[in-house]
């Protein structure tokens, strides 16, 4: 029997891992691919090209010379060929533009500046291209076009001219529904954990959007540049035959692709998964307070019904707690060119196990802690006279809250290895070793990850939250109603 894993969305709203909303999801989702570092987001943008040029490569032998099963048929075994794309994006990772909109909500709720989201949009863009036409490259080597005699090419003309034959509003519309599909897709999967259920979720959204001909930036990216070069390299009985099949060759041109159709389509795509998936869900999601500021609770302000709640009352309180309430904006930060033995004395002077490390325009460059400062002097044998930079040791990249964010999903890394508590794969199902009991997993689940986290708001630094200060938090949180019994008892 598997070992079920006791994962938070599969928790009842009584327990304090109640599930995040999938418009919180989709924002973390977003936050996280903004902030990747330009190097493995750009290789991911690649694979993600690739995947989706070779599902299309799926497509057109699918339904090459299938036509007599039925026009509608054949597009839809096409669409299931091609939802492996998209299947291998949720799968195997990878930074898919179309689904990368969703970075809209992370825009939104002020995780990331809008330079940040367009930087990101742009990096993934130019991946996805670089991954499909190296795709081409080797399709085009490997003399795909002349399989079936020279109908699997023509097939490809017949695809590509027709995508090319659309309006300016036709294709910005095509290119609305499509990405609609792949978003709401995507949103889907994050109900799930699990692969299986993830590539599930993408394959009838996307199996309709390649059926009924919406238009996908990325892999027209691959596809129409994949008809101008099989038009370049064909002998001249296959543009003879695609000249009688009413193919219009004329249209096969960079010029036309880039205007009549790549514009228009990523606009559409923009809109349709940014807009009217990542924005429209964001409007009706319940707002929380998004000041930025950050101020301390005083454990005056909570209220008891009675003194029997009292054992429920922390955690219903800390349910409601924000990142707001219990960071603090007074921490000191550090520049990336400051001197390791500086900052070092910085930190014991200020009583702070580590800092932010800002730019200046105050966006968080990295962080850096004790540790990593005496890290560093170690590896030159403390030699006052070493030249030791912050920004040569400091953590990056930096995992970042925001002020809304719950207490209690800032806590949870900070304190428990997942893990080590919870010895199972992404299908439940037990990994090895001891079988041991919760409390005895728990009592060796010592998280690793840091305990201090800059929290951002706009993209800007504004305040750290420790976990000192949630552990004062929870050893103060009963002071006030003890000394209401003791001054009953008293009187």
């Amino acid at each position: 029997m598997p070992l079920k894993r006791p994962r938070p969305e599969l928790v009842d709203s009584s327990s304090s891992k109640a599930k995040p909303s999938l418009t919180m999801q989709a924002a973390d989702y977003g936050h996280q691919k903004v902030l990747k570092p330009f190097k493995q987001s750009f290789v991911l943008a690649m694979f993600a090209g690739a995947f989706i040029a070779l599902a299309f490569v799926f497509y057109i032998t699918v339904t090459t010379g299938s036509y007599e099963n039925g026009w509608g048929v054949t597009r839809f075994i096409g669409g299931l060929a091609f939802s492996l794309g998209l299947m291998l994006v949720v799968v195997c990772g990878g930074e898919l533009f179309t689904s990368t909109v969703l970075s809209s909500v992370a825009w939104a709720q002020k995780r990331v500046t809008t330079k940040q989201l367009l930087g990101c949009w742009a990096r993934v863009y130019a991946g996805n291209f670089a991954g499909a036409m190296l795709t081409l490259a080797f399709i085009m080597m490997a003399k795909m076009h002349i399989l079936d005699h020279g109908n699997w090419g023509l097939n490809a003309l017949s695809i590509s001219a027709h995508k090319l034959e659309h309006s300016w509003w036709q294709a910005f519309s095509l290119g609305v529904m499509c990405n609609l599909l792949v978003c709401l897709g995507i949103w889907m999967s994050f109900s799930s954990k699990e692969s299986a259920s993830k590539a599930f979720l993408v394959l009838l959204p996307v199996a309709m959007f390649v059926s009924s001909g919406f238009e996908h930036s990325i892999a027209n990216m691959f596809m129409v540049p994949l008809g101008i070069a099989i038009k370049a390299s064909a002998d001249a009985h296959m543009l003879s035959a695609a000249a009688e099949a009413g193919i219009h060759l004329e249209l096969l041109n960079i010029k036309q692709f880039i205007t009549a159709n790549l514009i228009p389509v990523t606009l559409g795509n923009i809109f349709g998964g940014a807009v009217l998936v990542g924005l429209a869900y964001w409007s009706i999601e319940p707002k929380q307070s998004a000041s930025p500021s950050i101020y301390p609770i005083k454990n005056s302000d909570i209220q008891f019904s009675s003194l029997n709640s009292l054992e429920h009352a922390m955690l219903e309180q800390m349910k409601r707690l924000r990142v707001a309430d219990l960071a603090s904006d007074n921490q000191i930060t550090f520049s990336e060119d400051l001197n390791c033995h500086s900052a070092l004395k910085l930190l014991i002077d200020n009583n702070q196990a580590g800092a932010a490390v800002l730019s200046e325009d105050h966006q968080v460059q990295g962080f850096i802690s004790q540790q990593d400062l005496l890290r560093a002097m170690w590896g030159q044998d403390f030699d006052v006279n070493a030249v030791m930079v912050v920004k040569d040791f400091m953590q990056t990249p930096v995992c970042t809250l925001t002020p809304e964010q719950s207490i209690l999903t800032a806590l949870e890394p900070m304190i428990v290895d997942q893990d080590t508590l919870y010895p199972v794969n992404q299908g439940g199902f037990f990994m090895g070793g001891e079988a041991l009991s919760f409390s005895e997993r728990l009592a060796k689940a010592a998280s690793k990850m840091p305990s201090a986290y800059p929290v951002v708001f706009n993209g800007q630094y504004v305040g750290l939250l420790n976990r000192d200060a949630i552990a004062q938090w929870v050893a103060n949180f009963n002071q006030p109603q003890q000394q209401k019994e003791k001054d009953l008892s008293v009187a």
